[in-house]
């Protein structure tokens, strides 16, 4: 058995920004049988301005090698220690221990860790499905909307196939893999005709060692009352402003960035896109973040737009 342990709660709740400590770990099927080295991955989320908390419980992920074979890790309690969870290859013999992430208290640049430096064979990978819990009426997932109350998140298909990301990538002899997974909220939340809370995901993986952020500050003037503040976030230059929507014919934010009141001095509004792999970025900021429903074609409002480069390891200051 194979496992890597990281501290975590005593309850299925993860604490926000909490530093995952391997106290071992293994390697198992994939890659190209050259040799081994460690894979790296974290969460991040584009945030929503229509709930307090969206909590998605993770109880694993599968690895997919480019030679077929499929790695397989839950996360498990030890049973040496309670306190701790581990990452096993093997399913559970301890109590499971999933991950219950608040994707809304992961955004501006921070993330949760899901695997700090696990060993693998090395090569390529096809893809990477995130395990999630979403069996109807356990409410494993759900959304706490401004009033406080909770309500399901329905992924459909989820309990069964998981969350899959396509992207491949390859795991270095002897060197870490390092990628971040970006869980776009504002592309994934809706609610259906019947009230229903929807989580149709979109996810994007950003390779940290090619990425940048671009951040800075927000005239308050341009954040009057009722407004609900946001930056977007598209890929190239030029690009013309659109909501998010469904439309194939006009352009989504690769990303978005909430617009907030400085922590230092709270007269100020500052934002940050973080993990944007290096490239030239569209910017624009808005008023109407809270309106912009993923399921429709919604006229937004934008201002500011320009192009920012964005290089790797670097921080890009735009202000507005």
């Amino acid at each position: 058995m194979n496992t890597s342990a990281f501290h975590t709660g005593l309850g299925v709740l993860v604490s926000l920004g909490a530093i995952l400590t391997l106290a071992s770990c293994g390697g198992g099927g994939g890659g190209d049988g050259a040799g081994t080295g460690t894979l790296s991955l974290q969460i991040t989320d584009g945030p929503v301005e229509t709930a307090k908390h969206v909590y998605v419980q993770f109880s694993g992920l599968e690895l997919h090698a480019a030679d077929g074979q499929r790695t397989t890790l839950y996360y498990c309690q030890d049973p040496a220690d309670a306190t701790l969870t581990i990452v096993s290859e093997d399913a559970c013999t301890a109590p499971a221990a999933p991950k219950r992430i608040d994707l809304l208290a992961q955004s501006g640049g921070d993330a949760e860790v899901l695997l700090d430096n696990f060993i693998l064979p090395s090569g390529r990978y096809n893809w990477i499905r995130l395990m999630v819990d979403a069996v109807a009426g356990m409410q494993d997932s759900y959304i706490v909307l401004p009033d406080d109350s909770e309500h399901e998140l329905e992924i459909p298909s989820g309990a069964q196939t998981g969350l899959k990301l396509n992207r491949g990538f390859d795991v270095p002899t002897g060197g870490n893999a390092d990628f971040t997974i970006d869980f776009d909220l504002r592309k994934s939340v809706h609610v259906t005709g019947t009230g229903e809370y929807m989580l149709r995901p979109t996810l994007r993986l950003a390779d940290n060692g090619m990425t940048g952020a671009i951040a800075g500050t927000v005239d308050p003037s341009l954040v009057p009352a009722g407004c609900t503040p946001a930056v977007y976030v598209y890929e190239g230059d030029g690009v013309t402003p659109d909501d998010i929507d469904a439309d194939v014919n006009t352009p989504d934010p690769v990303t978005t960035a909430t617009v907030k009141p400085d922590p230092m001095d709270n007269t100020k509004y500052v934002y940050k896109a973080a993990f944007l792999e290096a490239g030239n970025y569209t910017i624009a900021f808005t008023c109407d973040a809270a309106t912009d429903d993923p399921m429709l074609d919604d006229t937004l409002a934008f201002s500011g737009a320009t192009t920012v480069p964005v290089t790797a390891k670097t921080e890009t200051v735009h202000n507005f």
